[in-house]
C-alpha cells in the first residue's frame, strides 16, 4: 500500500496539524486563518492543510529576519562558526534523507530514482557552501596614492528573499539559502505553493543545526504572499528561480527600489545531433534531456536538431524508445515516467497538443494524456517541426520534444541561437573540432558535449538572454549575497583642503 505523506512537523513545542508557517524560529498559523490544500498529482488525493500567508504574515517574516540580521546573532559569527552550522546541517539533511525525499515526490510527482541522488546532491551543496563561509574573502589593492593602504572586503547584504519553484524544491532552494547563510545573511524563504511542505522540514533542521531563530523563515502561500515579499521594503537581495514572465516583473519592482536579484528562468534548450554522433547514446541523451522529471525543468533539451542524414533515423529511435517508457508510481524505482506536478500544469501541456494540431504538426509518438489515475501525459515527439512554431519557440514545461532538421554546423548554429532563451544546449558528436567550434559560438550558459543534463556545485549555472541574470553555484557563489567594501587607510599622510580644487568625484 502506498504510505501517507507526513502531516505532522517535529518540532521542541510538539506536532502540529497541517503546515503552518515557520516565523522566527516558531509555528505560526496565518494571521487570517486561510490554508490550501496539497494535493499528490499521481493520486490526485489531497493530504494536507498548508498555511496561506498574506501581506501581514510576510511583514512578521522580513522583520523577524531584518531583526536577526542587525543584532548580529548570525553575521556577527565567526566564520567558522557559521561553517560548521552548515556542516551540521548537512548531517542532518542525509540523516532525514528519505523522509526529504519521499515529502518532494508527493508534493510534485518526481520519481525516487530522481529525487534519491538528488537529495544527496542538496547535502553536498550545503558542505560546499559551509566550506566557502570560510574562504570568503576581500582583495588587497595596491594604492593608487602614496601613503594608503587599499583594499576590499565582502559583507553580508542583510535579508534575502528566496523565491523558489516546485520542479525542485530542495535542490534549488538550496543554491540561494545555502550561500546567503554561508555570507552571513538571513532568510525569507517564499516556496512555490505547489511544494511547499518539503521546505518547511528543511527549515526546521536549520534550528537542529544550530542556526538562530529568526535567520531562516518560511512564508507559504501563492501570489499575494509573493507579491507582499517581493515589494517588501526590508529585502536587500532576491534569488528567484521560476517562469520568465514571474522573473521580468520581480525584475521591474527590484529594480524601481534597487534590489540585488539573481534571476533563473525559462528556457527552450537546443539538443543537437550530427551525423557522425554515436547514435545510440545521443537518443538516450535526447530522452534525458526531455523526458526525465516528465520534461519539468528549465535546461530541457526540448528543441531537438538533427543533421539531415540520420534524421529519420533518431526520429524512429526516439519515437520507438518514448513508446516504451514504463509510467507509474514515482515511488517505485522502475517508473520511468511520473505525473507533471498539478493540475494546472497538466491543463498547459494540454494546451500545447492543440496548438501542435494548429500547426498541422507530425506527432510520431503521445500527444495526449494516458488514460490513468494520476496527471499523466505521454511522452510526446513531433518530427518536421518549422523552427519558428510555437512548440519549437515556448516552454513547454511538460515531456515534448521537436525534432528539427538541420544541414551543417552553419544551419545548426543559426537554430540553436534562434530564440529569446540561453539557458543550455547539448551537442552530440565524435568530431572534437566539430564540438569545439560549437560550444564556442552556441550562446548559451552550459553547453555539455555526449552528455545532457549533468548539474555540480563546482561550476556557475544560470543563462543568456530572457533566461536568466547573474549566476549559482560555483566558487563566486557568494558573491551575489555580499555587498563589496572599498577601504582606504591613510598610513601617513596629512589632509589638505584647498577651497575650489577638485579631485576625483
Amino acid at each position: 500500500m502506498r504510505a501517507q505523506p507526513m502531516l505532522q512537523l517535529r518540532s521542541s513545542g510538539g506536532p502540529h496539524p497541517g503546515f503552518p508557517l515557520f516565523i522566527d524560529g516558531q509555528w505560526r498559523a496565518a494571521q487570517s486563518a486561510s490554508v490550501f490544500a496539497a494535493r499528490d498529482p499521481f493520486t490526485e488525493a489531497d493530504w494536507g492543510a498548508i498555511a496561506n500567508a498574506q501581506a501581514a504574515d510576510v511583514d512578521a517574516a522580513v522583520t523577524a529576519a531584518a531583526r536577526a540580521f542587525a543584532d548580529g546573532r548570525w553575521s556577527g559569527r565567526l566564520a567558522g562558526d557559521r561553517a560548521r552550522a552548515l556542516f551540521r546541517l548537512a548531517d542532518l539533511i542525509e540523516r532525514e534523507a528519505d523522509a526529504l525525499v519521499r515529502q518532494q515526490i508527493f508534493e510534485n510527482g518526481k520519481l525516487i530514482s530522481e529525487m534519491g541522488p538528488g537529495i544527496v546532491g542538496v547535502a553536498a551543496d550545503c558542505r560546499f557552501f559551509g566550506g566557502l563561509a570560510e574562504t570568503m574573502n576581500g582583495t588587497t589593492v595596491p594604492s593608487p596614492r602614496p601613503g594608503f593602504t587599499t583594499f576590499t572586503l565582502r559583507e553580508p547584504m542583510g535579508v534575502v528573499a528566496a523565491i523558489t519553484p516546485w520542479n525542485t524544491p530542495l535542490g534549488l532552494l538550496g543554491w540561494k539559502l545555502f550561500p546567503a547563510l554561508a555570507a552571513g545573511n538571513t532568510v525569507v524563504i517564499k516556496p512555490s505553493e505547489v511544494t511547499p511542505t518539503s521546505t518547511l522540514m528543511l527549515a526546521e533542521l536549520t534550528r537542529e543545526a544550530g542556526i538562530p531563530d529568526g535567520v531562516v523563515n518560511v512564508v507559504t502561500g501563492g501570489r499575494e504572499a509573493g507579491a507582499a515579499l517581493v515589494a517588501h521594503p526590508g529585502i536587500a537581495k532576491i534569488g528567484f528561480t521560476g517562469s520568465t514572465a514571474t522573473g521580468q516583473a520581480i525584475a521591474s519592482e527590484a529594480a524601481r527600489r534597487s534590489v540585488r536579484v539573481t534571476l533563473e528562468m525559462g528556457g527552450k534548450s537546443p539538443n543537437i545531433v550530427f551525423a557522425d554522433a554515436d547514435l545510440d547514446n545521443a537518443v538516450n541523451g535526447v530522452m534525458a534531456g526531455i523526458f526525465a522529471a516528465s520534461g519539468q525543468t528549465c535546461i530541457a533539451g526540448s528543441r531537438v536538431l538533427v543533421q539531415a542524414p540520420v534524421y529519420d533515423r533518431v526520429c524512429e529511435m526516439l519515437a520507438e524508445r518514448a513508446c516504451r517508457m514504463i509510467a507509474g508510481d514515482p515511488l517505485d524505482a522502475a517508473t520511468q515516467l511520473g505525473p507533471v506536478a498539478s493540475h494546472p500544469q497538466l491543463q498547459k501541456v494540454l494546451s500545447y497538443f492543440a496548438i501542435a494540431r494548429d500547426e498541422k504538426l507530425s506527432c510520431i509518438a503521445g500527444g495526449k494524456r494516458l488514460e490513468r489515475q494520476g496527471y499523466f501525459v505521454a511522452p510526446t515527439v513531433y518530427r518536421d517541426v518549422p523552427s519558428d512554431s510555437r512548440i519549437a519557440c515556448e516552454e513547454i514545461f511538460g515531456p515534448v520534444a521537436a525534432i528539427i532538421r538541420f544541414s551543417d554546423e552553419d544551419e545548426a548554429v543559426r537554430i540553436a541561437n534562434r530564440t529569446r532563451y540561453g539557458l543550455a544546449a547539448g551537442v552530440w558528436t565524435e568530431n572534437l573540432r566539430c564540438a569545439h567550434r560549437m560550444l564556442h559560438r552556441i550562446r548559451a550558459g552550459t553547453v555539455w558535449v555526449n552528455n545532457y543534463r549533468v548539474l555540480g556545485h563546482t561550476l556557475p549555472f544560470g543563462g543568456f538572454g530572457h533566461s536568466g541574470i547573474g549566476r549559482e553555484m560555483g566558487s563566486a557563489a557568494l558573491d551575489p549575497y555580499t555587498e563589496v567594501k572599498s577601504v582606504w587607510i591613510d598610513t601617513g599622510n596629512r589632509v589638505e583642503f584647498k577651497v575650489g580644487r577638485s579631485d576625483g568625484i
